[in-house]
């Protein structure tokens, strides 16, 4: 009887747009690119674009430093240093452009020592917004490019081996950090998905089982609906073909004749909205009412359930037969339930309610005890069952109860 609880995952994260990469917004928000196709750049990406600045100049700096260590001309310094200056600028366009910047610092760092920093953020973009074909190519002609720069211009101090593998291991560093950086946004991407297609297949599970408990009711309901417009006919035949019927049989006719055409238009009601499949097999067979509950539960005894039937309806005749059918079948659906989720447990099946007050079924059972089996399902005889009240005009409700079992109740009109 415990139900399956159907889980939904967030897909988004409305309220923290700001703090995601505006390659996620992009994904995650269509609605928010730009006309021309471009991501709007978040405050996180403003706050990573500068510190990416910041790092590529306090590295173009530390260079700087040594330059006239290497007993370079004039000339060469200052161009150098004009180089990595223009590097460090356009680490402001490696969002739009990452593969044509990384390509572009390529002979950038033959030329210029302090544009050093802006060729490992380069490096590093690249990696993150591109695939890894890109990095390989553009990534591997950048650190093949390394040697030739230590063998033109030695590190001060340094040995040429040692020079070279500090360098190489940081390039390489850099790469797998982007590589790193791309994984985990991609996961993040799919993870999305996954949470939307469950999104989705939920939503279809659920609008299938409420269209079949709607073609099980339409069947239902035609069957009731023939019944009633059937005997209509017969006693509307019989005041024809008897004119000369006393008046006794005549009012008794009428009175027939006015009750079957009433309870047709309320059982119309019920059926208008409600779509009709095909016959099923069990079309035809006679449909159960309220008075048919101790029935019932004798089957679910004579299973080895241990049922509890407390019925306070003064006369069960007079439930309409569409609410009685209803009741029937949550109790139905309820036991059911019970006896795959919560075997051996104590099940209480009760009713009450008059004609004014309406029909109120709850069905409880209590905590299992040991290990509680189980058993696969997909949650869709209570969405059936919820769809089944809805339409005859009552609610249902269900969940557990504080002392660990399972209750359903219904409420049900009976005017």
């Amino acid at each position: 009887m415990n139900g399956d609880k159907q889980a939904t995952v967030p897909t988004a994260l409305p309220g923290r747009r700001w703090a995601l990469p505006s390659a996620l917004v992009e994904d995650l928000y269509p609605e928010r690119s730009r006309p021309g196709g471009r991501p709007r750049r978040t405050a996180r990406d403003w706050f990573v674009d500068f510190g990416c600045f910041l790092l590529a100049v306090a590295i173009g700096l530390l260079a700087a430093d040594v330059l006239d260590d290497e007993n370079l001309s004039a000339a060469m310094a200052v161009a150098d240093q004009v180089i990595g200056a223009l590097s460090c600028a356009a680490v402001w366009l490696r969002r739009r452009w990452p593969v044509g910047l990384a390509v572009a610092m390529v002979p950038v760092s033959l030329l210029s020592a302090t544009a050093g920093g802006a060729v490992l953020l380069s490096l590093f973009t690249l990696a993150v917004h591109r695939p890894f074909r890109y990095v390989a190519w553009i990534g591997g002609a950048s650190l093949a490019v390394t040697p030739l720069f230590y063998w033109m211009r030695p590190e001060p101090g340094l040995p040429y081996l040692a020079s070279l593998f500090i360098s190489v291991l940081l390039g390489v560093t850099v790469i797998g950090w982007g590589l790193l950086v791309r994984s985990k946004r991609w996961l993040l991407l799919s993870l999305r998905d996954r949470a939307r297609h469950a999104e989705a297949e939920a939503r279809l599970r659920a609008e299938q089982a409420q269209r079949l408990a709607r073609e099980a009711i339409a069947r239902e309901m035609h069957d009731v609906l023939a019944h009633r417009l059937t005997l209509l006919s017969v006693h509307a035949g019989a005041l024809e073909f008897r004119p000369d019927a006393s008046r006794e049989d005549v009012a008794r006719a009428a009175g027939v004749i006015r009750e079957s055409a009433h309870d047709a238009l309320q059982d119309l009601r019920e059926i208008i909205g409600v779509l009709r499949a095909g016959e099923s097999e069990d079309a035809g067979r006679p449909q159960p009412t309220l008075a048919a509950l101790d029935g019932l539960v004798a089957e679910s005894r004579e299973a080895g359930m241990k049922v509890v039937l407390a019925a306070r309806v003064a006369d069960a005749a007079e439930v309409p037969a569409s609410v009685g059918r209803t009741a029937y079948r949550i109790a139905q659906e309820a036991l059911t339930n019970a006896r795959k989720h919560a075997p051996g447990t104590e099940v209480t099946v009760s009713v009450s309610g008059a004609r004014g007050d309406g029909l109120v079924l709850t069905v409880r059972n209590t905590a299992p005890e040991g290990e509680v089996p189980h058993v696969p399902g997909s949650g869709q005889g209570l969405i059936g069952l919820t769809e089944r009240a809805s339409l005859t005009g009552g609610t249902l409700d269900h969940g557990p109860t504080p002392e660990g079992g399972f209750e359903v109740r219904a409420r049900l009109p009976w005017g």
